[in-house]
């Protein structure tokens, strides 16, 4: 029994949607049943969403057209709009056009994840559910033993960029060039462990600690402690003292948390 755009089911037996290369080439076919539990046009998004995410169509892969995906499923191609649409907002599809052109799986770029997780975060921070004992206790189990995988791994040009930053946060004049220095130099250090996913998660969390939960002034005396704390972990990087290296940003972040409030 195929569905309604009210919502009936689709008989996993139905034709089903097979996800295409670039080249065009089909790919298998997958069974994408729908309920009446929620509004059609979000029921194919979901499931087309799910394919995604669990690897069944990747970034590049083209849609079979809305006429062929409305058959699979059922509905009319309005409700296919509809449900593309949703994914578009998602970031998780974009269309192009031309003879090459098509709805296709997106590749997904570093600054988009971010972006939405810096976004998340913050819009989520100052509750119940993410307070900034919260993030400072995430900042720690990530940069940590980002310090000590950084130690391991840097390469000379890792060490140069680190100093660079110091001689930088140092020259700077306001508290904005100084934290924005200061946030520079903890990137780096993401950088050097060799983790493209740890800048992406990391960048987020010094960001909303830096718009929302910053005093509004330094005790004094502060910079001057930050930019030895640096020196230290950059030496600790240097000689690849990964223990060292973890146990100087321990310090280090025990050490700021005072230009952070509730």
């Amino acid at each position: 029994m195929t569905s309604t755009d009210t919502g009936s089911t689709v008989s996993s037996s139905a034709p089903t949607p097979a996800p295409q290369t670039g080249g065009g080439v089909a790919g298998p076919r997958i069974n994408l049943p729908v309920s009446r539990l929620q509004p059609a046009y979000q029921q194919v998004a979901d499931q087309l969403r799910s394919l995604i995410i669990q690897g069944e169509l990747v970034s590049g892969d083209r849609l079979p057209p809305e006429a062929e995906l409305g058959s699979s499923f059922g509905v009319s191609r309005s409700t296919v709009r509809e449900a593309l649409r949703s994914l578009a907002s998602q970031g998780l599809i974009e269309t192009t056009r031309g003879t090459t052109g098509g709805t296709f799986v997106s590749r997904i770029k570093p600054a988009a994840v971010t972006s939405y997780l810096e976004t998340s975060i913050g819009l989520m921070s100052g509750t119940d559910d993410l307070t900034i004992a919260h993030l400072l206790e995430a900042r720690d189990m990530l940069e940590v033993p980002a310090a000590s995988l950084a130690a391991k791994r840097h390469r000379p040009e890792h060490v140069e960029a680190l100093r660079q930053a110091i001689t930088r946060e140092k020259a700077s004049r306001g508290r904005t060039g100084k934290f924005s220095e200061h946030r520079q130099f903890h990137g780096l250090i993401m950088a050097a462990t060799g983790n493209g996913l740890l800048p992406m998660v990391a960048d987020p969390i010094f960001r909303v600690l830096q718009t929302r939960f910053l005093n509004p002034v330094e005790a004094e005396g502060f910079w001057a402690m930050v930019d030895q704390d640096h020196e230290e972990i950059v030496e600790r990087i240097e000689t690849g003292d990964a223990e060292g290296a973890s146990a100087a940003m321990r310090a280090h972040l025990t050490n700021i948390r005072s230009a952070y409030h509730d």
